[in-house]
């Protein structure tokens, strides 16, 4: 890994941590609204912003997380799991938008990860904490899909790791 895409990396998981802190008391336990989500949609610009994407998972978690050894298992590797999907579907899959839209179901959907962790840590019940978690990661990823394009057409996100 070279010194841009590790830089770049870094400020992704510094931004992820940052708003994790800002909106914290929504983006934890059965109703979740984690707006730092919203970084996930990175990955169909470039693979390279794993790296970052997990990092900021990873550090979250573990300074704000009231369940910090579940959600270091749990969260972290739904992160892992969907983005890999996600890496995997680009491979059949062109355009901004639809990788996008992907990227949301794949993350709604494996939000089943969360709500075993929840179910498993403080009995919630499964379905319906299923049900919660996975729309509050599709309304965040589906409000962030465009704030990532108009972001996208300034910055250019696929050129940051290139340049």
């Amino acid at each position: 890994m070279n010194i841009r895409t590790l830089a770049v990396n870094g400020i992704v998981a510094a931004l992820y941590i940052a708003v994790t802190f800002v909106f914290q008391p929504f983006g934890f336990t059965n109703v979740q609204f984690r707006v730092s989500e919203l970084f996930n949609h990175l990955i169909v610009f470039n693979k390279k912003y794993f790296y970052g994407i997990v990092l900021g998972v990873l550090l979250a978690n573990l300074f704000f997380s009231p369940m910090v050894a579940y959600d270091l298992v749990f969260g972290v590797g739904h992160s892992i799991i969907s983005l890999l999907i996600t890496i995997l579907s680009m491979k059949y899959i062109k355009g901004i938008w639809a990788r996008m839209v992907i990227n949301t179901i794949v993350f709604t959907f494996m939000m089943f990860i969360i709500a075993f962790e929840l179910n498993l840590a403080l009995d919630f019940p499964f379905l319906f904490t299923w049900l919660t978690t996975a729309t509050g990661e599709l309304v965040v990823l589906a409000v962030g899909a465009p704030i990532m394009y108009v972001i996208n057409k300034r910055v250019n996100f696929d050129k940051v790791m290139e340049r």
